[in-house]
């Protein structure tokens, strides 16, 4: 998998020109138009990682990749990408929209964004919208970029403000779990952990080359509980058991590094912890019903 585009490269990419305000004491903010660079021609943004964050309201058909995932955009949404999560788009008609570009630090001193399921590797991403949802969305992007083109003394801290709205419009979009209504109780405390730490595992790239945990042993004696206790929650929580979450989150980084990877087959089995090829062709036929090299050949 590819390093992360840094933000140098991205205006590299994009605009052949690096902006004077990528600035180290407050962080990167940015905003754009999409019409000014697509101009009606099909395009494709490349799947792979960025180091920085994006909120994008887009309003023509396209598709969005997300691991294995295709969500499919049929007249407008709004999206969220974060430096955790690789993705592209493919623009199928001429595009219309506005997004913002943001780092870590800018957001720094305003809460962890990434706690807001926008953000995570598990939640939703992609916010298809109705006609008044877009001129709500389009209001809040006007509002940004009043503040952003003014000499307002604080406007960076009224531009987070409207960052965290656009969180919480799209947050609102989505019906609330069960989970959410009920307290939060030490199964779900252990399963959340769990879960972070094996995501924390991913996406596998050539500074990150190979997973450290990969066995349900391994994760409760690294969150120092025992493995039935561990089972008994994800179990609760979940519905399965925690070879089955590892499994099934180990056959969703196959199929990205399969199709979006250089790495033969070997190099796969080995950065997702199996010591023989024949381990991983297996297990990968078991859950997919289809051979690695079958797979990519698709």
């Amino acid at each position: 998998m590819d390093k992360p585009e840094t933000l140098e490269e991205f205006y590299q990419r994009k605009f052949s020109w690096l902006p004077e305000n990528i600035r180290k004491d407050i962080g990167h903010f940015n905003m754009f138009r999409l019409e000014q660079f697509y101009n009606g021609k099909a395009t494709s943004i490349p799947y792979r990682r960025r180091d920085f964050f994006k909120i994008m309201l887009v309003k023509g058909r396209s598709e969005v990749f997300f691991a294995d995932q295709v969500i499919e955009v049929k007249r407008q949404a709004l999206a969220f990408s974060n430096p955790l999560i690789p993705y592209k788009w493919e623009h199928h008609e001429e595009l219309q929209g506005q997004y913002c570009i943001f780092n870590q630090h800018f957001m720094s001193q305003f809460g962890n964004i990434m706690q807001y399921e926008v953000f995570q590797p598990t939640g939703n991403h992609v916010f298809e919208l109705e006609d008044q949802q877009v001129l709500d969305i389009e209001a809040i992007f006007q509002r940004m970029e009043k503040d952003f083109q003014s000499d307002y003394k604080y406007r960076y801290d009224s531009i987070r403000n409207l960052i965290f709205e656009l969180i919480h419009y799209a947050l609102k979009l989505q019906p609330n779990t069960l989970s959410d209504r009920q307290p939060f109780n030490a199964a779900q405390r252990i399963s959340a952990i769990f879960l972070e730490l094996l995501e924390r595992q991913f996406p596998i790239e050539d500074n990150h080359p190979q997973i450290e945990l990969r066995t349900a042993s391994e994760f409760a004696e690294h969150l120092n509980v025992h493995v039935n206790h561990l089972n008994r929650a994800l179990k609760e929580t979940t519905g399965k058991t925690t070879s089955q979450v590892i499994a099934e989150r180990l056959v969703q980084e196959a199929k990205v590094l399969l199709k979006h990877s250089k790495w033969n087959i070997s190099e796969i089995a080995f950065a997702l912890g199996f010591v023989e090829v024949t381990h991983f062709n297996n297990f990968f036929k078991k859950h997919v019903e289809s051979t690695p090299t079958k797979f990519r050949e698709v």
